[in-house]
């Protein structure tokens, strides 16, 4: 029963940091974050990264992403899926490039410093997600620009980290064949397009027939949880299958129903674990030793995807509020990147005294990035 209280103490926190973020009028998953900071090693020490703290937190964002997908609007994803892939590539190429050469000045080895650039290349947008929703811009140029941006950034970053694992010479092993995995990949987008088409109308049409309590939603549940599944078994993330998810639920007649259900069901419980999770990973013990390496990896962790993102919009001819608000919506790493740190520590290709410094700046990326955010947002709307 232990976990109940944990659980209890992160719902009560959250609540009021949330509370008290929104009234000092900054995002309130800024205050979720910090509670997580306050409850784990770096503060209070009452709450740790446990199994189950860690499977709540992966059900929080697979349960976010899948309602960034129920509330977008496809023809705007599809509208504005070219200016998506300049910021991708360029939100990519600008980390690895500054990332790479940031490690080599910090004396790193050639293979540590391209994983550098590899981490930094990752984006979690799962965080921007939750400021755009709270700032009501998701269905808007900007907005799907950057979640569009997000799913051909994870998509390239997973290809490039696979890439990498063949001739870094990682000690971890690939029990796949690069070919047959980007064959399953293909073949996981071929299933996507058939969900949004047949697949997950017909189901939810034979639920509602279901005499089950709440059937609709339990079957739409087993969609967001089903692809994301799926979607890492192929070696995607999961976030990818459960945004896609939610867009297949949103273009059939039950979408608001099953919005209205699964929101209270992930804002209740599962989606405050996961922002409190973040927050648990920071550990300040080695910031005095390895302050130098963390600030100058935090400011190009920041700066390379703002300006990646910057230059993919104005690419695509945004105005310049624009293209600096898709920028910002990029910079959060979140857990994408801490899964990237965690495959590159079990295939030896950073040294353990590297892997906390990495952490925090992760971590700090992803607590600046919803006030950069906010800020180039408000300079629009």
């Amino acid at each position: 029963m232990e976990f109940v209280g944990i659980l209890c103490l992160i719902l009560l926190t959250t609540t009021l940091f949330s509370h008290i973020a929104r009234r000092i009028g900054v995002p309130a998953v800024i205050g979720q974050l910090l509670a997580g900071v306050l409850l784990g090693g770096a503060g209070l020490n009452w709450v740790h990264p446990d199994i189950l703290v860690h499977d709540f937190s992966e059900i929080g964002v697979i349960l976010l992403m899948f309602l960034a997908g129920l509330e977008s609007d496809i023809s705007l994803l599809k509208r504005y899926f070219r200016p998506g892939m300049f910021v991708a590539i360029l939100g990519i190429l600008f980390p690895m490039l500054f990332g790479y050469l940031t490690g080599i000045g910090f004396q790193s080895s050639g293979t540590e410093a391209f994983f550098f650039g590899i981490v930094l290349a990752a984006t979690s947008v799962s965080i921007s997600v939750e400021v755009l929703k709270e700032l009501n811009v998701v269905n808007t140029k900007e907005g799907s620009t950057i979640l569009g941006a997000s799913v051909v950034d994870d998509i390239l970053v997973v290809l490039v980290l696979s890439l990498s694992l063949s001739f870094l010479g990682g000690s971890g092993t690939q029990s796949t064949p690069l070919p047959v995995t980007l064959f399953v990949e293909l073949i996981y987008f071929v299933l996507i397009f058939l969900l949004v088409k047949w697949i997950a109308p017909f189901l939810l049409s034979l639920a509602e027939k279901l005499f089950a309590n709440a059937s609709v939603i339990i079957m739409s549940l087993i969609i967001c949880l089903g692809m994301a599944y799926l979607a890492d078994l192929v070696g995607l993330s999961s976030v990818i299958g459960a945004f896609f998810a939610g867009i297949a639920v949103s273009q059939t007649k039950v979408k608001e129903e099953v919005e209205h259900s699964v929101e209270a069901l992930g804002y209740a419980v599962f989606i405050p674990v996961f922002f409190v999770s973040v927050g648990l990973e920071v550990d300040f013990s080695l910031l005095n030793e390895q302050l130098l390496f963390i600030l100058a990896f935090t400011v190009v962790a920041i700066l390379t995807k703002l300006v990646g993102g910057f230059a993919g919009g104005k690419i695509a001819q945004f105005s310049n509020n624009s293209a600096w608000m898709v920028g910002a919506g990029m910079i959060s790493r979140g857990e994408m990147a801490l899964i990237i740190l965690q495959i590159g520590q079990q295939n030896n290709l950073i040294t353990p005294d590297l892997y906390s410094p990495l952490v925090i700046v992760v971590l700090l990326s992803t607590l600046i990035s919803p006030l950069i955010l906010k800020y180039f947002t408000k300079k629009i709307y």
